[in-house]
């Protein structure tokens, strides 16, 4: 790792010129648990880190009646100690009460889980069963990009060279809406994530029925994978054991695995079955007006 210049941005026009004089050797640093780790590893380098904490939109942590804005450098533990957001968004919380354990958690953004793209992320889920968008900046302005399609592939995404993440958008769910996320990973915590399942559903005015569902899966594929399929078998249906089973196994089928260290192929879609029924439990208790808590900093052995 060779000297770098270092900038402290005060504002997004600030932080984009500076990621467009350098392209590719320059890179935004949001909670820094990732970027700094891997210029140590060599991964890349750098002539310049663009810290955009001090940029007020990258920042903002705001729950207002159209949803939740989480600025792409808003600390974990700002999401889950706020009892509002908390109450509002229990799906999100349990992705950001998981990312590293308690000190990686002050500094670790929702944000920069995104922009790392890593398979195993354990935010992209619960923000793509949110219909979360995320809001880029660059010197052409801002766009806004639903999160399904921001991961291209392992560790990329469609972010230009000299644009940055700023916020990130959750609506506000409807009425009897209700999301979860769990993970496996082998250790208690600071694990990457075997496997992990994000659902949601909306229920009908009665409860008994399955309005819409949206189920997402980490470490499964080289992407976050939408098992659109596995949420349409779903829909019109009861909130039922049997029903959760039966999308388990769809969902196992839309998953895409690959043997590693960490897990076997059926390993894996055996996990895939597991989780996806456990999170629509909880998805539907929490649609329902029920109390399932949400993870506290471990996931699922």
């Amino acid at each position: 790792m060779h000297p770098f210049r270092y900038v402290a941005a005060g504002s997004i026009d600030e932080a984009v010129a500076v990621l467009r004089e350098h392209g590719a050797r320059a890179r935004p640093l949001a909670g820094g648990t990732d970027i700094l780790a891997q210029l140590r590893a060599g991964r890349f380098e750098l002539d310049a880190l663009v810290d955009v904490k001090g940029v007020p939109e990258a920042s903002a942590l705001r729950l207002g009646r159209d949803g939740l804005d989480i600025g792409a450098a808003v600390p974990c533990y700002r999401i889950y100690e706020d009892p509002d957001v908390s109450a509002a968004y229990p799906g999100i919380v349990d992705a950001a009460s998981l990312i590293g354990g308690i000190q990686i958690q002050s500094r670790a953004t929702i944000g920069g889980n995104l922009c790392n793209a890593a398979p195993s992320a354990d935010s992209i889920g619960p923000l793509i069963v949110h219909a979360a968008a995320v809001t880029l900046a660059g010197p052409a302005g801002t766009r806004t990009v639903p999160v399904d399609s921001f991961c291209t592939a392992p560790g990329r995404t469609v972010l230009g060279e000299d644009e940055l993440a700023v916020s990130i958008h959750v609506p506000r769910p409807p009425a009897r809406f209700g999301a979860a996320y769990e993970r496996f990973i082998p250790r208690n915590e600071m694990d990457i994530a075997v496997v992990g399942v994000a659902c949601a559903v909306v229920l009908d005015r009665s409860g008994e029925r399955i309005e819409s569902a949206r189920i997402a899966l980490a470490s499964v594929g080289p992407t976050p994978i939408v098992a659109a399929k596995a949420a349409a078998s779903l829909v019109g249906g009861p909130p039922s054991a049997d029903a959760f089973r039966a999308a388990g196994e769809v969902a196992a089928d839309e998953a895409s695995p690959i043997d590693d260290m960490r897990g076997t192929i059926g390993h894996r879609r055996d996990l895939v079955r597991v989780l996806t029924r456990r999170t629509l439990e909880r998805a539907v208790q929490r649609a329902s007006g029920g109390t399932a808590s949400g993870n506290t900093g471990r996931g699922t052995r």
